[in-house]
C-alpha cells in the first residue's frame, strides 16, 4: 500500500520505570533511516506511569510522541503488548516499525507480525536504503555469519533492533507532539498479568546498564577464583558477568550470563577474563566500545574481536591491575 509513511519507533521501560538502554538505540535507528527517506519518526512508549519518562525519550528523535499510559500495560505482557501495537500501527499507517530486540518485545512482536501478514526481521545490526528500498543486516547461524534481508515495498516493514548496534540517540534534539494514546484491551489481551517483580541482582552496576563489565570465563580454573573478577570489577566501579560454561558448572548464577543464550551488553569498557571467545559469547558482547582481554593463550578467538590484548597468565595480572585502578583512584 503506498500510503504508508514515516518510522514507528517503540520503546521499553523496565521495572524500575526507566526505558531501558536499547529503546534509545531504536530511535537512533529509527532517524537513521528517517534521515535517509524523508519519513517522520514517531514514537511509541506503553507502560504504567511512563508519561514523564516517554516525553524525555521522545525528544531523543520523534517528531510525534504516543504515549499509552495505563495499569493495564504494567509488564507488558504478550497479550496487551501486541494488542497495543497493533493498535498504534493502525492509527500511524508506518512504513517501518522498529521495536527493541529485549524479552519481552520477542514474545509480542511475532504476534503482530502474523496477524499483520508481513514478516520480522529479528535482531537486525544495520539498515540501508537504495533506490528507495531498504534492507536489513542479521546475525545467522548462531552469529556465525551475517545475511542481508531484503523487504517488500508492499508491506509494512517491521524488525527488532540487536542491542549494542546502534549509537544512544541524545535528549533534546526534537521537540515532539505528545499524544496520548489510548489502548484498547480485551479480557482475552489481558489474560495474563504480572504479579510481581523480583530483581536479578545488584551490585555497583546492573548489567543491562553498566558502562564497565568484566567477565569471566572456564580460564579461571575454580568458582573461588572468580573473587578476582569481582575485584576488578568492583576497582571499576562496573558489573560481573561470566560466559555460559561458567553458568553450566554452577559457578555463577543465571542472571549474569552474557551471550546467545544469556545477556546482550554493550559498555564503554568490556574486559574478558579468562574467556577463549566463542561466537555464543561473543554474540552477546560484541557491540561494547572498547573490549579487552586476558588470556594465556595467543591463539584464542577473544583476541581478534578484542581492541586490546594481555596475553599472559590471569592470576598473576588481575591482582597487579586492580590494585593499579585503585592506587590511581585514590
Amino acid at each position: 500500500m503506498n500510503d504508508r509513511s514515516g518510522v514507528l519507533a517503540v520503546g521499553e521501560v523496565d521495572a524500575g520505570g526507566n526505558v531501558r538502554p536499547l529503546g534509545w538505540e531504536v530511535l537512533t535507528a529509527a532517524r537513521n533511516i528517517a534521515d535517509a527517506t524523508g519519513y517522520d519518526v514517531t514514537g511509541l512508549l506503553l507502560g504504567d506511569a511512563v508519561s514523564d519518562v516517554a516525553r524525555d525519550w521522545g525528544s531523543a528523535g520523534a517528531s510525534r510522541l504516543l504515549i499509552g499510559d495505563d495499569p493495564k500495560l504494567a509488564g507488558l505482557t504478550p497479550g496487551a503488548g501486541a494488542a497495543a501495537l497493533q493498535q498504534a500501527i493502525a492509527s500511524v499507517n508506518p512504513a517501518v516499525v522498529l521495536i527493541p530486540g529485549t524479552t519481552t518485545d520477542r514474545d509480542y512482536a511475532p504476534i503482530v507480525a502474523a496477524r499483520l501478514g508481513v514478516g520480522l526481521a529479528a535482531d537486525c545490526l544495520d539498515f540501508t536504503i537504495e533506490d528507495g528500498s531498504i534492507s536489513a543486516l542479521r546475525p545467522v547461524l548462531g552469529g556465525r555469519a551475517i545475511s542481508r534481508v531484503h523487504f517488500d515495498r508492499d508491506q509494512t516493514i517491521m524488525a527488532t533492533v540487536h542491542a549494542g548496534s546502534f549509537a544512544r540517540a541524545e535528549l533534546g534534539l526534537t521537540t515532539p507532539q505528545v499524544v496520548d494514546f489510548a489502548v484498547q484491551l480485551t479480557e482475552s489481551d489481558v489474560r495474563v498479568t504480572v504479579v510481581e517483580t523480583t530483581s536479578k541482582g545488584s551490585g555497583v552496576s546492573r548489567l543491562d546498564t553498566a558502562e564497565v563489565v568484566v567477565s569471566g570465563g572456564r580460564g579461571l580454573k575454580d568458582p573461588a577464583q572468580f573473587t578476582l573478577v569481582e575485584d576488578l570489577a568492583e576497582a571499576l566501579g562496573g558489573a560481573v558477568g561470566a560466559t555460559r560454561a561458567v553458568v553450566d558448572a554452577g559457578w555463577r548464577p543465571h542472571q549474569e550470563q552474557i551471550g546467545q543464550t544469556g545477556r546482550t551488553v554493550s559498555p564503554r569498557l568490556y574486559v574478558a577474563v579468562g574467556i577463549s571467545g566463542a561466537v555464543q559469547h561473543n554474540v552477546g558482547m560484541q557491540g561494547s566500545d572498547v573490549i579487552v582481554a586476558i588470556n594465556r593463550d595467543p591463539d584464542a578467538p577473544i583476541f581478534k574481536l578484542a581492541s586490546f590484548g594481555i596475553v599472559g597468565d590471569l592470576f598473576e595480572i588481575l591482582p597487579a591491575l586492580t590494585a593499579q585502578i585503585r592506587s590511581a583512584r585514590g
